[in-house]
């Protein structure tokens, strides 16, 4: 694998502090997910939290669910994942429908409603990331989608 390029890398820092200041970007990246995750959420309902947000989010992206494939598959605790989409049926937002191949279970399934509000956030969370990258070049997009392709390990060669 080739050496990645250090030509543009100033004499007067340091290795250790450019992978700081990386690390600093990346929990900048982090916290500012979380924070558009959160105004999503308040946007959708007053009292919707993120962890349900993201529920609401993932059953939009998969489509009906019994409470234990959510739970798997979001890394939560099941009798969490149960409490939060309590709070998403009592908004409207879920609905609890009988599973047709196994009559003891239920499953999960965003409504109408539910279906409209995650469009709608999903369209506002886009909006705003477009926001960040207006005006960027092509380059510019090329080189940051190859670096974070590189970090998050994707593709590898």
């Amino acid at each position: 694998m080739p050496k990645p390029e250090t030509a543009t890398k100033s004499p007067e820092i340091s290795h250790d502090q450019l992978v700081l200041a990386l690390g600093a970007q990346i929990n900048a990246l982090f916290g500012s997910g979380r924070a558009l995750t959160g105004d999503a959420a308040i946007r959708v309902h007053a009292d919707l939290g993120v962890a349900a947000y993201r529920i609401m989010q993932w059953l939009r992206a998969f489509g009906p669910a019994k409470v234990s494939q959510v739970a798997q598959a979001m890394a939560m605790d099941r009798s969490a994942t149960t409490r939060l989409t309590k709070q998403l049926i009592g908004l409207g937002i879920v609905e609890a429908m009988p599973n047709q191949t196994d009559g003891r279970s239920v499953l999960l399934a965003l409504t109408k409603a539910g279906h409209r509000k995650a469009e709608e956030a999903t369209l506002r969370k886009g909006a705003e990331f477009y926001r960040r990258i207006e005006g960027w070049s092509d380059a510019d997009l090329m080189q940051l989608t190859e670096l974070l392709r590189r970090f998050n390990g994707v593709g590898e060669r």
